[in-house]
């Protein structure tokens, strides 16, 4: 078997195993929790929508309104994630640890572990949460309401969460892209083909018109196209190193140090989404003889998707949260250290301090246009269709990113193919297949 003919069936072998783990993934999304009431609960939420719930169904691949297993889905390990991150840029011993290969492997043993507290924090509130919801007829979601259900429900979310963790690190370790990215990617497409079925279904009985679905159309294609030539934009910023000649040949030169037009990614929105989304989710769980009722439902009214006012803050949050996650993703003190060490340079600037303060004032400018990119997928087109979709927004974002980081990680696979064949003709290949001379 040829080395080419290796590499392809390495490449299927990834495929399938990646294939085999989401589907035992989506298999598990539709075990309910014990002492549910199904109909009631789908009852429910076929009345009620908006708010957070919208966020955790959407990243759960509507295992949350099902009230599954794996209802909480990855939320907590990313929650985790973030705070660590977060803290990394406040604490030293913490950044020190990030920096080093054990103590990034420490890191993410603590991360595991703050994100079963989590799990089980958000697992029991869900339980109490869901205990006082009733369905159509005043049936309770609940069966048997009390403390046995909610630690019940608390532990049996948790390990569903701890499961999907465990799913992502195999398919991390033996498949084609990172798991938790492909997990929350696989949520969010299988309930594409029932955002279809909706808008045909609303053109069929006439509750739309033929125009208002061909602009839902078209403005998907275009989203599709626009997001996928954006997340693939870079600014790239000159990089000079000293030329050394080793062995009769120079080395160094002139090279690009590329920056992302989109540095903060999909983080923006999704934490924009869910500050935005608590106050509409905590107005449904105030009491209706309440003295703040008037007020919390006023509120909840102004905030409600597709209004003036979710729009604006909408808009602001988004632009705050990139310029807030944006350092942290391009850590301009550390690029410059970096570069400074490797005999590199900015033409024009000085090394050390010049260069930091040259890539903010590159990453500032990068981050307002990525900013305004973000809002423009998430904010402008539920404007233009007067909808709101899974097509667009923080989803599709999603969805964009991981399919173009699959496709990059397959192209890579089939190019270091073609280097190690190149190299082994020549008898410069020093891989563990080659011939020793």
């Amino acid at each position: 078997m040829s080395l080419s003919q290796s590499k392809i069936e390495e490449l299927k072998k990834k495929v399938l195993f990646t294939f085999l783990l989401l589907v035992v993934y989506r298999f598990a999304a539709h075990v309910p929790v014990a002492g549910i009431n199904g109909k009631a609960m789908a009852s429910y939420f076929s009345q009620a929508g908006g708010g957070i719930f919208d966020i955790f169904n959407t990243f759960s691949g509507g295992a949350f309104k099902k009230f599954s297993v794996l209802a909480l889905g990855v939320m907590p390990y990313i929650t985790t994630s973030i705070i660590f991150s977060l803290l990394g840029e406040v604490v030293p011993q913490i950044q020190e640890l990030q920096e080093d290969s054990e103590g990034h492997k420490k890191i993410q043993k603590w991360t595991r572990y703050c994100a079963v507290v989590l799990a089980c924090i958000q697992g029991y509130g869900m339980a109490a949460a869901f205990e006082s919801l009733t369905g159509q007829a005043g049936v309770p979601v609940v069966n048997e309401p009390g403390l046995l259900f909610k630690l019940t429900a608390m532990v049996t979310l948790a390990g569903g969460t701890m499961f999907l963790l465990w799913l992502g690190e195999r398919i991390t370790e033996y498949g084609l892209e990172n798991g938790v990215s492909l997990i929350i990617f696989t949520g969010i497409a299988v309930e594409l083909p029932s955002e279809f079925l909706q808008k045909f279904t609303l053109f069929k009985n006439n509750e739309i018109t033929f125009f208002a679905l061909l602009i839902s159309v078209l403005m998907v294609v275009f989203l599709l196209y626009f997001v996928s030539f954006v997340e693939s934009a870079f600014r790239n910023i000159p990089i000079q190193y000293a030329k050394k000649v080793v062995n009769n040949k120079v080395y160094g030169g002139n090279q690009n140090l590329p920056l992302r037009l989109d540095t903060g990614g999909v983080m923006p929105p999704i934490l924009a989404s869910s500050l935005l989304a608590a106050p509409s989710t905590l107005a449904t769980f105030v009491p209706k003889n309440s003295a703040i009722k008037p007020f919390v439902d006023s509120v909840h009214q102004a905030l409600a998707p597709g209004q003036v006012l979710f729009n604006i803050v909408f808009a602001f949050l988004i632009f705050y949260m990139a310029y807030f996650y944006a350092p942290i993703q391009f850590k301009t003190k550390k690029v410059s250290e970096m570069l400074q060490k490797n005999g590199a340079f900015v033409p024009g600037v000085r090394p050390g301090l010049k260069t930091q303060e040259y890539l903010d004032f590159v990453l500032e400018r990068v981050t307002f246009i990525g900013a305004c990119f973000l809002v423009l997928v998430c904010v402008v087109p539920p404007i233009i269709t007067n909808s709101h979709s899974r097509f667009e927004g923080t989803s599709l974002l999603i969805m964009v990113s991981v399919a173009m980081r699959v496709i990059l990680n397959v192209q890579t696979m089939l190019y270091s193919d073609r280097y190690e064949s190149a190299f082994k003709s020549r008898g410069k290949y020093n891989g563990p297949n080659a011939k020793r001379f």
